[in-house]
């Protein structure tokens, strides 16, 4: 029917656009990192700065998981040390605090409509529903269900709920 066609239709260009807002955050945490671990000394920047982008893909978690071989290689780098394993993990921190609860929340609130509240939890939910792969699926398949309860008059109200932001009188 034209409602299933729209609905469908809005969850494609939702969906485009998470993808395109999540790779653009991604390239750019994963530039930083490069960069950072380049200038504290650490051995392959450009390895460590791709693992930050692939695992940023993870919502709230992946980063973390992308800093933890970089700080470990700089506690047992030769000429490294305690030091700067400290700094690898400042610079990750820092790069993740800027990006991940900043730049990210911004444009997702505004482009694909989840509260990050619900994108945490969400997070949570469908990685123990679906394990890895629903850590990975959580914002798309958040987006399907919010939009699945825009459609009705009765879900409206949850759809609301999951949102970041008021409704849209012109959506009545």
């Amino acid at each position: 029917s034209n409602q299933s066609l729209e609905v469908f239709q809005r969850f494609k260009e939702t969906v485009k656009r998470y993808i395109v807002i999540k790779t653009g955050v991604s390239m750019l945490t994963g530039t930083f990192v490069a960069v950072w671990v380049s200038i504290v000394g650490l051995d392959f920047p450009m390895v460590w700065g791709f693992l930050a982008f692939l695992l940023n893909f993870i919502p709230n978690i992946g980063s973390i998981i992308a800093a933890v071989p970089a700080v470990l290689l700089a506690l047992i780098q030769p000429e490294l040390g305690l030091g700067s394993a400290i700094l690898t993990a400042g610079g990750y921190v820092g790069v993740n605090i800027f990006f991940g609860n900043i730049v990210e929340p911004r444009f997702m609130g505004q482009q694909v409509g989840l509260s990050t509240l619900i994108v945490f939890v969400s997070l949570v939910f469908w990685g123990w529903v679906l394990g890895p792969v629903g850590m990975l699926l959580s914002v798309p398949l958040t987006m399907t269900v919010k939009i699945a309860l825009d459609m009705t008059e009765e879900t409206r109200w949850i759809s609301i709920l999951l949102g970041s932001d008021a409704p849209d009188p012109s959506n009545d």
